[in-house]
């Protein structure tokens, strides 16, 4: 039986042009301020990572309490347009993360894209947990919003570091 790809898309309308809001998401070390506290994320690979095209990044987190290592590798990187992360190593037997930041109201505001392709493993067992892992990945990219939302509405709108 071949796996079976889903997708999350998500989107998101920041009031700051895209020059300020790309390296936010370019910073590799702001990725811990935008994931759940209950993730338990810590990243493996010494920061700061130098973001490019193959880059690879190592982290720990925690998923329905079960600890993991997760590898990502640096697929596309065009600043500051987007970039693409796939899992090398991971939860997932597919998981292919796009991020595209496009202008909006004349380059003074920014929606940023999030398109997430991925697959469960031990297919066709691994379907069964699918509506959990479903259920999980959108409070994440709930919480991600949100803490985005906050950030930029306190004006902690920084990099890492």
């Amino acid at each position: 039986m071949t796996r079976r790809v889903r997708t999350l898309e998500r989107a998101q309308d920041l009031p700051l042009p895209r020059d300020a809001v790309f390296p936010f998401f370019a910073e590799a070390g702001n990725l811990e301020a935008i994931t759940p506290p209950e993730l338990r994320f810590r990243f493996v690979t010494p920061l700061p990572i130098a973001m490019r095209a193959g880059a690879r990044i190592e982290y720990r987190l925690s998923l329905f309490r079960v600890p993991f290592g997760w590898t990502t590798e640096i697929t596309g990187w065009d600043p500051p347009h987007g970039f693409v992360d796939e899992e090398r190593r991971g939860p997932f037997a597919l998981w292919r993360h796009e991020h595209r930041f496009e202008d909006i109201d004349g380059g003074a505001a920014t929606r940023m894209r999030d398109t997430v392709h991925y697959a469960l493993p031990l297919s066709p067992l691994g379907e069964l947990a699918h509506p959990l892992v479903r259920a999980r990945l959108d409070r994440i990219f709930d919480f991600r919003a949100a803490e985005i939302g906050r950030r930029i509405a306190a004006g902690a709108w920084t990099t890492h570091g």
